[in-house]
């Protein structure tokens, strides 16, 4: 550095004053003097008047000598006297005293060089800085450096870098850190860079310090911290949607806050994930009256009305028949309820919608008609104007005055192209209408004159309406069907003499997923929340941030179908902030999420059993017949895992039929039956039809009830003598054929008793009570081949008792096997056969003797089987040589 000083300039008189510099370095002992150090006296002419003699120095202590160097001169040399550092003082101010005979004083500053010996060093160990996304800052924050050096050109900082590379800042030379791009809190929330100074010597500073910087979202008011996909696993119960979510409101005042959620599901089977069991085994699940007729049931041989209707198979074997207002199916009579009375029920899915460039038409569901002639309706549903009508009109037989007729409703369910299930519970003359398990009462009933009696068959049709007014229409090629309906339709049933309650209806249409809330007890006081009937809409509304927030983490999805259909759920969530004495002070934006429903690990449904059954003809003629499937078994496995490295286990769900199918030839009614007693089914979710075909169990139930369904079926041939085996095959159902079983097989032999005949080799068709048996003729015709010792005799009579032996051995096993059957018949019956009397004396067959020399010797053979034995000797009756 440089320092202003003072000069005096010495004279005999009068005083005069100037200004010096002097500059030294640390190292170094001599002083450079700007100017020069000089003292002059104008008393020089006189002789040694004005000689400098001497130089003195005053002030400060200061660490320095003056020496004169040329006495005449007057010229001088300033020194250290020792040694002098920057660090611990920079300059000194002295004043140096010249002498000759009278002298003045001269002042002196003397400053000392620096070293670069030190490296700049950070204030502060580190910085910490906030940005809001979006903008470009002059100046985020500053940082800043110092040096222990004491010079210009040592302690100064002169540069500031930015280390760490790829980041979007900039430093100056002053320590300003600027960002040089828009940051986003999407992309980046958070940034550390590392900084070094550098002084103007180039010495960079020993430790770099650490720069934090964040970046905070622009405040816009509206839910953070939630997820755009939630994955839900198969069997996990309740998972909760948004745990980590909540309401930014930027510091605005607020009165209350409404929130929505909605989980959309239209697009699920029948507008949501339901059980998809068929009509029959859902009521029977849900405890529905028996007797309900299926109008749309799956085309079979049996039901073969439904074969020329379009089909829209949804997910998971749910049967939806699609009517584009050119179908119709005519339900045949046998199937028509004939016995309506006051009380009946209507049910059916529907999804429908205003048909676009069509006239206001009737479209109809079913329609009960005159078959020819008259073509009056007896009692129809049908869709006119988005309105659902039901017509009723009672025959004269029953009433014979002016009666409610036609029931009228106007719903926007009707028309909404959305899945509802519809209940029409007639008690006449009030009829009721449920749709998704909600009461509606009509608006409009007209009266009508009941139907004149007459002769006229009736025609019952799904989706039109049967009309034949003239044959005309017939010779023409035209149809017979009018007012065709335009729509899709499910579980059309009819169910004569009894109505639904309000308990099986919310249960035949309930919906197996929706919205819950975890741990009701934990929400705060003044949180209030209701549920759509089908929990598909939840509403939370509360008057304070923290306790909506709160609430809105527990709300959940559950799905409690062990096997749910797999695929996105959309969420949907609007919000309604509400500021004091306003309706509403802030726009939140609406939030759209999508609930993804993994694929459940699909069941592997396995039948297994002894696939053959040998019985005799007897037993198929018995009045309880023979029970084929008494060794079945059920069971079921997953994978859990991949294919690969995944683990096989045995898992426990639930079936919704069994069919027992024979192979070949259909049943001859004449001769046999395949038939299950009723008692088989009691306690049991399980119903059961059979026909020429087979015998079919429904209902949803275990496994282990399946089972010992099944083992109860008995088949019987009361005329067998023409068969020797009949063939079944056994099948079943998970969720209405979404998962089937393996086909299990079963042949069932039947064995025939010939006539008796007297021969070693026919001994099986001896009386049942066996004596011994002497065969002299043939042992006397041996004998009198043979010598005293002839070898070859004796090998004939072994021959012939070990085939004695053998057929001893297959009656004695048949008779066993027959009387463990019967045994086992009584038990599984509860009918006493009785047991077959065996005579405890051992069964012999004596051999005459030969003359051959034998030792003497027996066979004795028993047989165990079950509770009973039989024991057989086979003796030699010859002397013993």
């Amino acid at each position: 550095k440089t320092f202003c000083l003072r000069k005096l300039l010495i004279t005999h008189k009068p005083w005069i004053e100037t200004s010096y510099h002097g500059v030294i370095t640390e190292n170094m002992d001599t002083v450079l003097l700007d100017p020069p150090l000089v003292a002059l006296d104008k008393d020089a002419p006189v002789p040694y008047a004005g000689e400098i003699c001497a130089f003195k120095i005053y002030g400060q202590d200061a660490p320095f000598e003056a020496v004169v160097l040329n006495r005449t001169s007057g010229e001088g040399v300033l020194r250290a006297s020792s040694p002098v550092d920057c660090e611990i003082q920079k300059e000194y101010t002295f004043i140096i005293q010249a002498y000759d005979c009278g002298a003045g004083p001269i002042q002196r500053c003397v400053h000392v060089d620096d070293v670069n010996e030190f490296s700049p060093v950070f204030r502060e160990p580190m910085y910490k800085a906030s940005v809001t996304e979006g903008k470009i800052y002059d100046s985020i924050l500053q940082v800043e450096a110092w040096d222990q050096d004491c010079s210009p050109q040592y302690s100064q900082i002169c540069n500031y870098e930015i280390v760490t590379a790829g980041t979007p800042f900039a430093i100056d030379r002053n320590g300003n850190i600027r960002n040089t791009e828009r940051l986003s809190y999407d992309r980046q929330q958070s940034y550390k860079i590392m900084v070094t100074a550098f002084d103007c010597g180039q010495k960079r500073a020993k430790e770099d310090v650490a720069v934090h910087i964040d970046v905070k979202p622009v405040c816009k008011p509206g839910w953070q911290g939630w997820n755009k996909r939630v994955d839900y696993e198969p069997g996990t119960g309740s998972k909760q949607l948004f745990p980590k979510m909540h309401l930014e409101m930027c510091g605005g005042p607020l009165s209350g806050v409404k929130a929505m959620v909605e989980l959309q599901t239209n697009h699920i089977g029948k507008g949501c994930d339901r059980e998809t069991y068929s009509e029959k085994s859902l009521q029977k699940l849900c405890g529905a009256a028996s007797g309900s007729t299926d109008l749309l049931p799956a085309p079979s041989p049996s039901t073969n009305w439904t074969a020329s209707l379009l089909t829209d198979s949804g997910r998971d074997s749910d049967l939806i028949y699609r009517f584009d207002g050119r179908q119709a199916a005519n339900v045949p009579d046998h199937v028509v309820p004939q016995n309506l009375t006051d009380q009946f029920t209507i049910a059916t899915w529907m999804k429908h919608g205003p048909s676009p460039g069509l006239r206001a038409e009737k479209e109809t569901l079913i329609c009960n008609s005159d078959k020819t002639e008259m073509n009056r309706h007896h009692y129809s549903l049908y869709v006119h104007n988005c309105r659902l009508v039901f017509l009723l009109r009672r025959d004269f037989t029953q009433v014979d005055t002016f009666r409610p007729a036609e029931f009228h409703w106007k719903l926007e369910q009707i028309c909404d192209k959305e899945w509802h299930y519809y209940v029409i519970n007639v008690e006449f003359p009030a009829v009721t209408l449920f749709v998704d398990g909600v009461t509606y009462e009509p608006y409009l009933v007209t009266d009508d004159w009941p139907i004149h009696a007459s002769k006229i068959d009736t025609q019952l049709t799904v989706g039109a309406c049967w009309q034949e007014r003239e044959r005309e229409r017939e010779r023409e090629n035209k149809s017979l069907f009018t007012q065709y309906f335009h729509g899709s339709l499910s579980g059309l049933t009819i169910r004569p003499g009894r109505i639904e309650t309000q308990k099986v209806i919310s249960c035949l249409q309930a919906c197996k997923e929706g919205l819950d809330i975890n741990s009701l007890e934990s929400l705060a006081k003044d949180i209030k929340f209701h549920f759509n009937p089908a929990q598909s809409v939840l509403v939370v509304e509360g008057e304070d941030l923290d306790s909506i927030n709160t609430a809105m983490t527990k709300v959940s999805y559950i799905n409690s179908r062990q096997f749910p259909t797999a695929g996105l759920r959309q969420l949907h969530i609007t919000t309604t902030v509400q500021c004091f004495g306003e309706d509403s002070c802030l726009a939140i934006p609406d939030i759209k999420a999508v609930v993804m429903v993994l694929p459940p690990s699909e069941p592997r449904i396995t039948i297994t059993g002894s696939n053959r059954l040998v019985r005799p003809a007897s037993d198929l003629r018995s009045p309880l017949g023979v029970a084929p499937f008494k060794e079945i078994r059920i069971t079921s496995t997953v994978i859990k895992g991949d294919s690969f490295s995944g683990c096989v286990m045995e898992v426990m769900h639930n079936l919704d039929y069994c069919d027992v199918l024979l192979i070949g030839e259909e049943l001859n009614p004449e001769k046999e039956s395949l038939e299950i007693h009723h008692s088989a089914l009691l306690g049991k979710h399980l119903d059961a039809t059979n026909s020429t075909s087979g015998i079919s169990i429904y209902g949803v139930d275990s496994m282990a009830h399946y089972e010992q369904a099944l083992r109860q079926v008995r088949y019987r041939n009361w005329r067998p003598a023409s068969l020797s085996e009949r063939r079944f095959r056994v099948t079943c159902s998970e969720l209405n054929g979404r998962y089937t079983s393996n086909e299990f097989n079963l042949e069932v032999s039947v064995l025939h008793h010939s006539a008796p005949v007297e021969h070693v080799n026919h001994m099986a068709a001896q009386p049942q009570f066996m004596r011994p048996v002497h065969h002299p003729l043939m042992i006397h015709t041996l004998n009198s081949h043979m010598s005293g010792s002839a070898p070859p005799a004796a090998t004939v009579v072994i021959v012939v008792c070990i085939a004695a032996l053998v057929v001893i051995v297959v009656i004695g096993v048949y008779r066993i096997h027959a009387t463990h059957q019967d045994g086992s018949r009584e038990d599984e019956d509860g009918v006493k056969v009785p047991d077959v009397d065996w005579d405890n004396s051992a069964l012999t067959i004596t051999v005459n003797p030969m003359e051959v020399t034998m030792k003497a010797w027996g066979v004795k053979l028993i047989f165990f089987r079950g509770p009973h034995s039989a024991q057989f000797n086979l003796k030699w009756a010859g002397p013993v040589q």
